[in-house]
């Protein structure tokens, strides 16, 4: 059986970095991104904020999806985003308490 899939778009906060990726676990790889459990791009950036999500029943059309968004010129991107969210908010803004730390150190909510 697959597994429902999400492509999603990460945002840094002046917007001048934006990262595309594609999970099965939306809610834990958005945990994973805010608090840069993620290495690469998206730490280095501080690409914290959700700006874009879509939902696909299989991960092999997630995965083709984030490949077709990947290849699109940014000003293409930045008018997906703003279909859904023109305001760039940060649509996981209330998912997580403000302070989910154990020893000073995140603590992923959904283990």
């Amino acid at each position: 059986m697959d597994q429902a899939s999400h492509v999603y778009m990460m945002s840094s906060s002046s917007r001048r970095a934006l990262y595309t990726g594609v999970t099965a676990r939306l809610r834990q790889r958005v945990f994973e991104h805010k608090n840069d459990l993620v290495e690469g791009f998206s730490s280095k950036y501080k690409c914290h904020r959700l700006v874009y999500f879509e939902r696909f029943t299989t991960v092999v059309d997630a995965i083709a999806r984030e490949k077709q968004v990947k290849g699109w010129r940014r000003e293409k991107k930045d008018k997906l985003v703003e279909s859904m969210n023109p305001a760039w908010k940060d649509l996981a803004a209330d998912w997580f308490p403000a302070t989910l730390l154990h020893r000073g150190k995140p603590v992923d909510p959904t283990k």
